[in-house]
């Protein structure tokens, strides 16, 4: 893979020339700064910037002034080849928290194992109702300390958006949930994004992860994407090397808390 690249298609596709990612969002671009506002309940947030030590500080103020204006929580999600270098630092200052850094892996995705099985008596099955959204639900329930994650919304969105896709998949122990992931197609890119793993600790290290990644992978394939990436941990950035994935970077989300109430 030419990593340079590839970095600057996903830099292009994803960011700079991002489409938003739910119905009733919008993207737009604001000076040097391209931001997606999105629907109640939606992401609010900073996709691409191209600024520089004179004018940063004012398109930090002016993400700020947005989201205090819109009582909205705004994140801004910075890259390791972001400029200017001390970026990190001003959004710090502007009363941006870090989340946790985690690595940008991308791999071609017809070179990914997709003949990956899942243990014995575990059946991975394609996400297609509400009924199957809330089996995800339940799963990120058990793995992430019954602090209900988004997924749920986001899966909801895409099956209401495109209903031919396959949003996620669940894996299921009988009937029981044990591992549940996320795909989003991108369409009018070379790109899909891999997200939202997650298993019940149970049942971790058992490559239940693997074959979700294999699965998903396959979908996209079928979709003639020609690659796929994911924003890794220090958990599953193992596994996804030992499949093909390539480090290209690494990204932080920095996230403005909301201010008072919502207005839209």
């Amino acid at each position: 893979m030419d990593q340079e690249a590839v970095l600057n298609l996903f830099d292009r596709q994803l960011r700079r020339e991002a489409r938003p990612d739910e119905p009733g969002a919008r993207v737009e671009r604001v000076g040097d700064v391209v931001r997606q506002t999105g629907p109640p309940a939606g992401w609010n947030g900073v996709l691409w910037s191209d600024l520089d030590e004179h004018t940063v500080d004012a398109a930090v103020a002016e993400q700020v002034r947005f989201a205090r204006e819109r009582g909205v929580e705004m994140e801004w999600k910075t890259y390791g080849h972001d400029r200017p270098a001390d970026l990190p630092a001003r959004l710090l200052a502007a009363g941006f928290v870090a989340e946790e850094t985690e690595t940008l892996l991308v791999a071609e995705t017809a070179r990914v194992p997709m003949d990956v099985d899942p243990p014995d008596g575990v059946r991975l099955l394609p996400v297609t109702d509400e009924a199957q959204v809330e089996l995800v639900e339940r799963v990120h329930d058990l793995a992430f300390d019954g602090g209900r994650s988004s997924i749920g919304h986001q899966v909801r969105r895409q099956l209401a958006h495109d209903p031919s896709t396959v949003p996620a998949v669940v894996a299921l122990h009988g009937d029981e949930p044990v591992s549940a992931a996320r795909l989003e197609l991108h369409p009018g890119t070379d790109f899909a994004s891999l997200w939202g793993g997650g298993t019940v600790p149970a049942w971790r290290g058992r490559g239940i992860y693997r074959a979700l990644v294999a699965f998903r992978v396959r979908i996209a394939a079928e979709r003639g994407v020609s690659y796929v990436h994911v924003d890794a941990s220090s958990f599953s950035r193992p596994i996804l090397r030992r499949l093909g994935f390539e480090a290209l970077g690494t990204t932080t989300p920095y996230v403005l808390e909301a201010a008072g109430p919502k207005s839209r």
